[in-house]
């Protein structure tokens, strides 16, 4: 992954209370199996020293002892222990909580949201902003595939099964970034589908919904406006809109990750690239390059000058759009 996307992805560092539940049960789970190793690796050299001495142990105390009280004892345990870690929120989510809908797609993360201000329904790739302190109970869902969710600083894992809705909680106390990842194996580019998520102070947050509710960015009154107003009809000529939307310019197509504010990510390609009009040039010219099998052809099949510039036009419009 590319340097300035090495962002934490460790269950172990939590960055939120569902994560620190979670790292709290991890805990105990781990010293409760230590503790029964050590326990019957102790019996295991008691045996041996009995047996050395020609006093072979017991076996009916062994098969009723070790053999069925104590597992029954210990899975007792944990059921209460689980029960009562059980999650809360499971049939409704919390009332103040951000909705938030995330689909798996071979193999990027759409990502849906609300402005509560506008109605405007907001569309992202690969990355999901957060108010800090605030619950956030999303949707998952699957386009395609069998795919998971796990961003393991802020959440558990997720399965998303084709044809049904789960659902999981998260929530960030403090502001950062925090890489997720699909965390079942879906296809040729399964380690290429990664997402990043934001967590900003809340008036922040505001803010940045306001903004990508509002359609692309227009051009700006600048001597680099020609270069822009290039690269958006050739966006248009090369029959982009196909597959991606970008509001107020072509809003048809959901087959590809909405672009409407794509100069304002973070990453390209779901983790591939970090975002700048140099990395949005290479990936519209050598997509297969840098993803084999994604579902976008690279546009630079030929060595063209007309059609390397067409490409840098392009990258410059879509950089732009923030």
């Amino acid at each position: 992954m590319n340097e300035a996307l090495r962002v934490s992805q460790s269950a172990l560092k939590a960055g939120g209370p569902v994560a620190d539940e979670l790292l709290d049960v991890t805990v105990v789970l781990v010293a409760g199996a230590s503790l029964i190793f050590l326990g019957v690796m102790a019996l295991l050299a008691v045996a041996l020293m009995r047996q050395r001495r020609g006093a072979p142990p017991k076996a009916r105390w062994w098969i009723w002892g070790g053999g069925v009280a104590f597992p029954c004892v210990v899975l007792v345990v944990l059921f209460l222990y689980s029960e009562w870690h059980r999650p809360a929120w499971r049939p409704v989510p919390p009332r103040d909580a951000l909705m938030v809908s995330i689909t798996g797609h071979l193999w990027w993360w759409e990502v849906r949201l609300r402005d509560p201000a506008t109605g405007v329904e907001v569309v992202l790739a690969n990355e999901l902003r957060i108010p800090v302190g605030r619950p956030v109970y999303v949707g998952l869902a699957s386009a395609d595939v069998l795919h998971s969710f796990w961003v393991p600083s802020l959440a558990g894992k997720m399965d998303m099964v084709p044809g049904r809705l789960q659902h999981l909680l998260l929530q960030a106390d403090r502001p950062g970034i925090w890489r997720g990842q699909c965390a079942e194996f879906c296809g040729t580019q399964h380690a290429r589908m990664a997402l990043l998520v934001v967590a900003q102070a809340p008036q922040a947050f505001e803010q940045w919904l306001a903004n990508q509710s509002r359609p692309a960015a227009p051009l700006p009154d600048t001597p680099e406006a020609a270069v822009l107003a290039r690269g958006r009809e050739a966006f248009l000529q090369r029959r982009c809109q196909a597959c991606h939307a970008v509001r107020g310019v072509a809003e048809s197509s959901r087959l590809g990750p909405d672009l409407t504010h794509v100069g304002s990510r973070l990453s390209l390609g779901a983790g591939t690239l970090a975002t700048s009009s140099e990395s949005l040039a290479d990936w519209v010219a050598h997509t297969q390059q840098h993803k084999p099998g994604a579902h976008m052809p690279s546009a630079a099949r030929t060595p063209d000058s007309a059609a390397a510039q067409e490409i840098e036009d392009i990258a410059a419009w879509l950089a732009h759009l923030r």
